[in-house]
């Protein structure tokens, strides 16, 4: 039988007829992980990774902050397409470059963190997968934000850097530099198109026989634990998400990861109860070999059966990832199909996330010789029901986000509790 990636292969070449068509570009797991999630969504909200900085007020030029994006569209083709899907089969329609810079103004008692987060709740998928939003933080603030957003089929986090970088540069160019040549722009477009066919080439190898027994063993206990969204959570008003952070010393080389997946089992149990398996997604994975390092050909979700009951040694933890990263390369979709022929009940819905970031390559946005200050902005719709990053760094940047309609208050903050407490308590050295 063939694996899911040989069939997406087959359908998307059904659809590449190469007779003059709209060109139209394959999609990898990663990217088709995205569209399975929008897809099961009932509003069919697309997922997105925002980044903020606070200027100077007066600093940051739009005219010329919108040549600089344009700049970066018409280089990158994922900046500029559209995930569309036709005939069952999700791919990339490139368009001509179009990033909105928009102006939002702040009414009377509003902050720019109201008012940026109604602009991304109200985010369509219809439109442009860059866009900016530019506004003063309050009615006589001296400072403003911007907020450079993507939707996740076009970027991973460990595309952010490059994009902060690209733009400032761009925009220090200034519009009078033009957008990238015809043979730049066809060369990137091949370029791109080669990487993606390569990653499918490795995830279809991923998908082999003996690595979907691998899944479908690995993951046959698991089931979502997440409740159903409350009707009256959270209230008229509120934020629809809360958030919880810490910073605590950290080692000279950081914390290994599975110490970190481990801690998540912490807040796991205290979130769901003792007993279960429960579906945790993390990102992971490189570039195929020979491939170009383009903008969209990304990581891997791989998952990770958090068991909430007994607590396991850290160790124990440890050796599972291990064996879990000889087939970290098998596409989302595949892992899903192999756990539910395997007889698990799940889904494909995630009932937690893990992401990991090293604040030495995270560069804050320099525009025009100002650096902009990073800014957090909590109480953001998320893509439940809870969430963790850490950022590593001469301290470690502990946060969390849940999704208040599934989680309550106190208990999100009890499993943060327990979190940070797993992780302040060094795990014990192996005999």
């Amino acid at each position: 039988m063939l694996s899911i990636t040989s069939q997406y292969l087959a359908r998307y070449r059904r659809l590449d007829t190469g007779d003059g068509a709209p060109v139209l570009l394959p999609v990898t797991g990663a990217q088709r992980r995205f569209a399975l999630v929008r897809a099961m969504d009932p509003a069919g909200r697309p997922d997105l990774v925002p980044m903020f900085f606070a200027f100077p007020h007066g600093t940051v030029d739009p005219v010329r902050l919108a040549a600089a994006a344009n700049r970066l569209a018409a280089l990158h083709p994922v900046l500029r397409s559209r995930l569309t899907v036709l005939r069952g089969t999700p791919v990339l329609r490139p368009e001509e470059p179009q990033v909105p810079v928009t102006r939002l103004a702040c009414a009377p008692g509003e902050d720019a963190a109201t008012v940026l987060r109604r602009a991304l709740g109200s985010w369509t998928p219809q439109g442009a997968p860059l866009r900016l939003f530019l506004v003063q933080d309050g009615p006589g603030g001296t400072e403003e934000v911007l907020a450079v957003v993507l939707d996740h089929t076009a970027c991973d986090g460990q595309s952010l850097a490059r994009i902060v970088e690209e733009l400032g540069a761009a925009y220090d160019e200034g519009p009078g530099s033009g957008r990238p040549d015809a043979f730049e722009v066809a060369a990137e477009l091949a370029a791109y198109r080669d990487a993606v066919l390569l990653q499918l080439d490795a995830e279809e190898r991923a998908g082999a026989p003996a690595a979907m027994a691998y899944w479908g063993e690995r993951l046959r206990a698991v089931r979502e634990q997440a409740p159903l969204p409350r009707p009256d959570s959270p209230a008229a008003g509120s934020a629809p998400s809360g958030s919880a952070a810490v910073r605590m010393p950290a080692p000279p080389a950081g914390v290994p990861f599975p110490d970190l997946l481990h801690a998540c089992r912490a807040a796991a149990a205290v979130l769901f109860g003792a007993g279960h398996v429960v579906p945790l997604g993390y990102p992971w994975g490189g570039r195929p070999p020979g491939a170009a390092p383009v903008l969209g050909c990304f990581l891997n979700t791989v998952v990770f059966p958090t068991a909430t009951g007994d607590a396991p040694a850290a160790s124990a933890t440890a050796e599972a990832w291990w064996d879990d990263l000889d087939h970290a390369a098998t596409p989302f979709d595949a892992v899903v199909h192999a756990a539910r022929a395997a007889g698990s009940g799940w889904t494909g819905r995630l009932d937690g996330m893990l992401t990991v970031d090293d604040a030495r390559r995270h560069p804050p946005l320099r525009l025009g010789g100002v650096t902009g200050r990073e800014v957090h902005i909590d109480g953001r719709a998320v893509r439940g029901p809870f969430a963790v990053s850490v950022t590593q760094g001469p301290q470690l940047h502990l946060r969390m986000v849940w999704d208040r309609a599934i989680l309550p208050d106190d208990t999100a903050e009890s499993a943060f509790t327990a979190l940070a407490d797993a992780l302040r308590t060094p795990a014990p050295t192996p005999a």
